[in-house]
């Protein structure tokens, strides 16, 4: 307590004071219930749950995770609050209480700090505040206000001001008198657990809790979510760090004990997404057999730095899509599948669920499917433990509904987000494409474009000239419309088949594919065709696909690879 703020009484003060001492113990006396001045009898009780904060933050809710409890200054007690402002966030800290219709309340607060409110809403008649400009010492608030005819619970509040420093509050006081508070403060919640990850986000679940109308998430002892379902996906987090948990149930009566604390840790970032390297080798992992060397996950060659799993399933909803392990690839249940992408992610391997193919018929044309889009990925995800998604849709896109279906995605899953595609050739011929214009679109969130040159016609290279598939030519002339038509050369790969039997035309040895990463990184090795600067920044390779690689002894990767890791 800041003694200086109760000054000494006057010696007359202090007379009256002990002749109404003496006179309230004769009264009492006389008739054992009659205490002078009413005090005893009359005083309304403070509604305020944990008024001084020696509970912590129990029963207030701080906006943003902005309060805090510290052991000085304090007002009385043992603690008080400290809210801090931040950005647009003014550090709100509130409390429902219970209270009685057309009723009148008094509101108090100490507060300490520059612009600190102190305030009453949902008071059903008009709601109050009042403020400080300056407290360097504690200063006391007060305002009053009676309820409205059908008022049942009002909210009771402190804040402070945009761009201001921390305030402090303590000893909230709200007298008048008290309501019905209905159900009982709920118990603290059980089993809680950690699920998925991502490089920037992690699932939480726990038990229901009996008479809970919301839970409260707390991120190393600070509030950062409230929810109405025992379940949350707690994002914004920084790549490869581990954060503590708890979580509290909440009803109109208050907030329950914090829950045992667990621990999660999000997975490894990277440059553009995930664990992408800076020079990386794309492998498509084909989820049926086609008379390639069937695979597991496990058994991809280690040269490739992003797997895409080949492909999702387009479902009966627009846009949405889903995925089912086919049981021609061996895997005993999906379990083993998903432990082998998880083992993938630990080695620094990203794993991409791809959308489309030869085959594929998904449909993103309107909001609708593009949200519909974004949810499923973002659930395949969560369910498998991909770290990103590959666009490989064949029969054409719609740039800006495709474009809202990404950005949306990337708002789900955070930066760790891998997003790569793989147009074929005459969607990159012009900057006015809708498969270009979609990378453009989403520039700032894309990995790579890993356009396919083969099964391919004769196409326009940069220069104005006609080049035919099956040449260094054909690769560096083609992938430098890419170059300088908007792509960081981070974002630029060149997609081959990985054999004769991976595709029906278009294959070239690896040594061409090599010579045509020598070209554009460091401007040798070049055909007829030299671009007019050097990219070293290429982002690297890709082939369809790591199967057929391995029935070839994977002499595509055991080329290529070393060549793209390499790279300058």
């Amino acid at each position: 307590m800041d003694r200086a703020a109760h000054p000494r009484p006057t010696r007359l003060r202090r007379t009256l004071a002990r002749l109404t001492s003496a006179f309230a113990t004769i009264a009492l006396g006389a008739t054992g219930l009659v205490a002078l001045g009413g005090t005893a009898a009359g005083a309304a009780a403070n509604l305020a749950q944990n008024p001084g904060y020696e509970s912590g933050l129990s029963g207030w809710t701080c906006s943003a995770g902005s309060g805090t409890t510290v052991a000085s200054p304090v007002h009385g007690g043992s603690a008080a609050l400290k809210a801090t402002p931040a950005g647009t966030d003014h550090a709100r800290c509130a409390q429902t209480v219970a209270v009685k219709p057309n009723s009148s309340y008094t509101l108090s607060a100490w507060v300490q700090g520059s612009y600190v409110y102190l305030g009453a809403s949902g008071t059903g008649t008009t709601d109050v505040s009042t403020w400080t400009p300056s407290a360097p010492g504690w200063q006391q608030l007060s305002t009053s206000f009676t309820t409205g005819a059908s008022t049942t619970s009002v909210t009771v509040y402190t804040h402070g001001w945009y761009g201001q420093p921390a305030y402090y509050a303590d000893d909230i006081s709200l007298a008048g008198p008290g309501g019905d508070p209905g159900d009982p403060v709920p118990g603290a919640p059980s089993g809680l657990r950690t699920g998925g990850a991502t490089s920037s986000s992690i699932d939480l679940s726990w038990s229901p809790v009996t008479g809970a109308t919301g839970y409260n998430v707390y991120r190393d002892g600070s509030k950062v979510q409230s929810v109405s379902g025992a379940s949350a996906t707690v994002t914004g987090l920084a790549a490869s760090t581990s954060y503590q948990f708890q979580v509290t149930a909440t009803n109109a009566a208050g907030e329950s004990p914090r829950s045992s604390a667990v621990t999660g840790t999000t997975t490894t970032g990277g440059d553009g997404g995930g664990t992408v390297p800076k020079h990386a080798v794309t492998g498509y992992w084909q989820n049926f057999n086609n008379g390639a060397a069937v695979q597991k996950l496990r058994d991809v060659q280690n040269q490739y730095d992003i797997i895409a799993v080949a492909f999702a399933d387009a479902t009966g909803t627009p846009g949405a899509v889903d995925f089912t392990l086919d049981p021609a690839v061996g895997y005993g249940s999906e379990q083993q599948f998903k432990d082998d992408i998880k083992a993938k992610r630990a080695a620094g391997k990203s794993v991409v669920i791809s959308i489309g193919g030869q085959n594929g018929s998904v449909s993103i044309n309107d909001s609708a499917s593009a949200n519909n889009f974004a949810d499923s990925v973002y659930a395949l995800m969560r369910e498998y433990g991909f770290n990103g998604v590959d666009i490989d849709l064949e029969n054409g896109l719609n740039a800006t509904y495709m474009t809202q279906a990404l950005r949306s995605l990337s708002a789900k899953a955070g930066s760790g987000l891998v997003i790569t595609m793989a147009p074929q050739t005459i969607d990159m011929q012009s900057t006015s494409g809708a498969y270009f214009q979609t990378a453009l679109n989403i520039k700032d969130i894309l990995t790579v474009v890993n356009m396919q040159y083969y099964n391919s016609g004769s196409m326009l290279g940069c220069d104005g000239k006609v080049y035919s598939q099956g040449s260094v030519d054909f690769l560096t002339a083609l992938a430098c419309i890419q170059l300088e038509g908007g792509l960081s050369p981070s974002q630029v790969g060149l997609g081959l088949p990985a054999s004769t039997r991976g595709a029906g035309s278009g294959y070239v040895s690896p040594a061409i594919v090599n010579n045509a990463l020598d070209c554009l990184a460091r401007g040798t090795n070049c055909g007829s065709f030299k671009p007019a600067r050097t990219y070293p920044g290429l982002r690297g390779a890709m082939t369809w696909s790591t199967n057929w690689d391995a029935t070839a002894g994977n002499a595509w990767s055991n080329a290529v690879g070393p060549k793209v890791h390499g790279l300058p």
